[in-house]
């Protein structure tokens, strides 16, 4: 059986006006992860993502990089209870 895991993050570095989470979504709905990704008013992402662990320790991996035009400084992981609340993977607006 397929291990379920939730994870929150958050990115910091230049990941706003670079296709960051229209990225993110692209990468979770090929790797089937759901949940959602948003930008916060201090230039970071955060995205809480949920799905099998491979698939999500392989979009943690894609955070790290993220598009061609992104530099990102730093993720933080935060590990959390999964819940398996989504259905899908959503770019989410923080106004």
């Amino acid at each position: 059986m397929t291990e379920m895991v939730r994870a929150y993050l958050r990115i910091y570095g230049l990941v706003q006006g670079v296709f960051f989470r229209s990225s993110m979504r692209e990468v979770a709905w090929r790797l089937g992860v759901t949940g959602w990704v948003r930008n916060l008013p201090d230039g970071s992402v955060e995205a809480v993502v949920e799905g099998p662990k491979e698939a999500v320790l392989k979009i943690i991996d894609w955070a790290h990089e993220g598009p061609p035009s992104a530099r990102v400084e730093k993720v933080e992981v935060r590990w959390e209870k999964y819940k398996g609340e989504f259905n899908d993977f959503r770019i989410r607006y923080w106004w």
